[in-house]
């Protein structure tokens, strides 16, 4: 009986590991605009640069989580640049979990770029006249170091999905073309935090609008809503900033949209 209990925690451990392992893609990508096309396409931009695609949206539309309780973390990338000649970044943020601010460098590198095979245009084909010429998704990996002294700082590592498209000059843009769609989400990353000098590690994912393999914790349909028992776990402000007519919404608005990173 504990050899079968045993081959069976296994199995569970490596199913999490896998399901854990990249992020998940969101709705506008796998239903509105199918799969895609299975080619590399990453050394054709290799003189392109994407560092504005992971800086566009305001901290406030970002949502993270660290734990197996969904503790809200929040990530800000205050500075990214290209490695020239590469498909790598440089990246210097911060995260803060609580009222616990790190300072964090590291690494984005991007492994593949793929072309959307069926896309939308938006609501009402709001860009079909607009001389879009793809859509894409990048995929990558990202590592990421606290500095080490500070309280509670680690090593963050893990995958991303990226999206954008190219419009008729060839410009890359942030792909917000469905926003307005249901599951939008874009800056997908999943991965663990490793604390230094120890093998503690927690899953630890954020993403734009929405988090990917983010459980219960996202109870919304048309946008990112914590579920009511992980609130004391940092989502408070969430709910009472943008869900409902609270007495105290302005508050908490004041202090989702504050600049903590400063």
């Amino acid at each position: 009986m504990k050899k079968l209990a045993l081959f069976f925690l296994l199995i569970t451990i490596v199913h999490f590991c896998f399901a854990q392992s990249s992020a998940k893609p969101n709705k506008s990508r796998e239903g509105t605009n199918g799969p895609a096309i299975k080619k590399n396409l990453a050394p054709q931009f290799i003189s392109r640069d994407f560092a504005k695609l992971w800086t566009k949206t305001t901290n406030q539309n970002i949502y993270g989580f660290i734990g197996d309780q969904y503790q809200r973390i929040r990530v800000k990338f205050i500075s990214i640049k290209k490695i020239p000649a590469t498909n790598t970044y440089t990246v210097v943020g911060r995260s803060m979990v609580k009222t616990n601010i790190c300072d964090f460098t590291g690494t984005i590198a991007i492994a593949d770029i793929s072309k959307l095979e069926n896309i939308s245009y938006g609501v009402d084909d709001e860009y079909k006249n607009k001389g879009i010429k793809g859509r894409f998704v990048i995929k990558g990996n990202y590592s990421f170091a606290e500095t080490k002294g500070q309280p509670h700082s680690g090593t963050f590592e893990g995958s991303f999905e990226t999206s954008f498209y190219l419009d008729k000059s060839n410009t890359i843009i942030y792909d917000d073309i469905d926003l307005d769609a249901d599951g939008y989400a874009n800056n997908e990353f999943a991965g663990i935090w490793k604390m230094y000098d120890s093998n503690f590690t927690q899953r630890c994912n954020w993403g734009d609008f929405r988090i990917p393999n983010s459980g219960d914790l996202d109870l919304g349909a048309g946008e990112f809503s914590p579920n009511d028992k992980y609130l004391k776990y940092g989502w408070q402000t969430v709910r009472d900033a943008y869900i409902g007519n609270k007495p105290n919404s302005k508050m908490a608005l004041k202090e989702e949209k504050a600049e903590w990173w400063k």
